[in-house]
């Protein structure tokens, strides 16, 4: 048998590409470049759609790792994952986040993993820093770059005040595809970045791990392309990490709802608006209110993705009388 399918690689490009590969040899397929893209050739897509994998497959969660805190800090979260399509391992990230009671300050690192990393040698990274004001984290600075072989194919870098974007680079450009829906000032206001949109801080004293956690609206830009991602409460798990972590988390439908920035008839874009069946797992970190993704899932075309979290540790620290963090 033999699956022919359009394979979701870097969904702020809009880019997809039509994969045909034997159903039990998909990463040899990736390894031969067996694909077929109308209006492209496929020496010019086919390296920089995997090498942006790492960083893609790490913003399915839009997890967290590591900037330095303030001395006040509530508490650090250190988290390893890996990324499976079809079971095949294609990706593996560390994640740390620091959160105070008022800032917080991320990085995501990803790179391919398997045959897939023979393959391409991606990598990708991405930072945010922003407050923590009641029930909402407000974004202020967000970074990302993909490199493969050592080349950066791929930058983005976007500030933000109050909600609002004030200015933003993205290189490669978009192309001029003149269907494009343009983003325009009004959609660049009361936004998130990606990694911002991933947390979630729950107000008031009780237990954060309610469905409450999941009856929320994310309004996202990523320099690219401004979307919408509705969360609605699911069921609630159990779950057991390899390391740290161990007990309820609460699950959410996600559902994905182009705004701006796309081009309405290309199928990367209908495939991820049409899908009813991608869930986040969120987990509490540890001496805050902020629930993060221990695992999100969801179908493609040629099986089910999964981002989990094998390490999930968070550690209160507390500042020491010469300001000093301990834990």
């Amino acid at each position: 048998m033999r699956v022919s399918a359009v394979l979701t690689l870097w969904p702020a490009h809009g880019q997809s590409c039509v994969l045909d590969c034997p159903a039990g040899d998909i990463v040899g397929c990736l390894n031969r470049g067996t694909f077929n893209s109308a209006g492209a050739r496929k020496d010019r897509i086919l390296r920089p759609l995997i090498q942006r994998l790492p960083l893609a497959s790490a913003l399915v969660v839009l997890a967290v790792t590591g900037l330095v805190a303030p001395a006040r800090a509530q508490a650090r979260l250190e988290a390893h994952y890996s990324a499976t399509i079809a079971g095949i391992p294609i990706g593996t990230g560390s994640w740390i986040i620091d959160i105070t009671d008022t800032q917080y300050s991320a990085t995501v690192n990803g790179q391919t993993s398997g045959l897939l990393r023979a393959f391409t040698g991606g990598q990708g990274n991405a930072t945010a820093r922003g407050t923590l004001n009641g029930g909402r984290a407000l974004s202020s600075i967000y970074t990302a770059a993909i490199t493969g072989r050592g080349k950066r194919i791929d930058s983005i870098r976007i500030a933000i005040s109050n909600g609002n974007v004030k200015e933003y680079k993205v290189d490669p450009p978009a192309d001029d595809d003149p269907t494009r829906v343009p983003i325009t000032e009004t959609s660049q206001r009361g936004v998130l970045d990606p990694m911002t949109a991933s947390m979630v801080r729950m107000p008031g004293t009780g237990d954060p791990l309610v469905p409450e956690a999941c009856q929320r609206t994310h309004e996202v830009f990523d320099g690219r392309l401004r979307y919408d991602m509705q969360f609605a409460f699911k069921r609630m798990e159990r779950v057991k990490a390899a390391k740290g972590y161990s007990g309820p988390v609460v699950v959410c439908a996600v559902y994905f709802t182009p705004v701006a920035g796309f081009v309405p008839t290309r199928t990367t874009i209908r495939y991820l608006a049409r899908q009813r069946d991608m869930e986040i797992w969120l987990a509490p970190v540890t001496g805050t209110r902020v629930l993060v993704p221990i695992r999100a899932q969801g179908p493609t075309p040629i099986g089910q993705a999964i981002l989990e979290a094998s390490e999930f540790v968070s550690t209160p620290i507390q500042a020491g009388a010469n300001g000093m963090k301990t834990q």
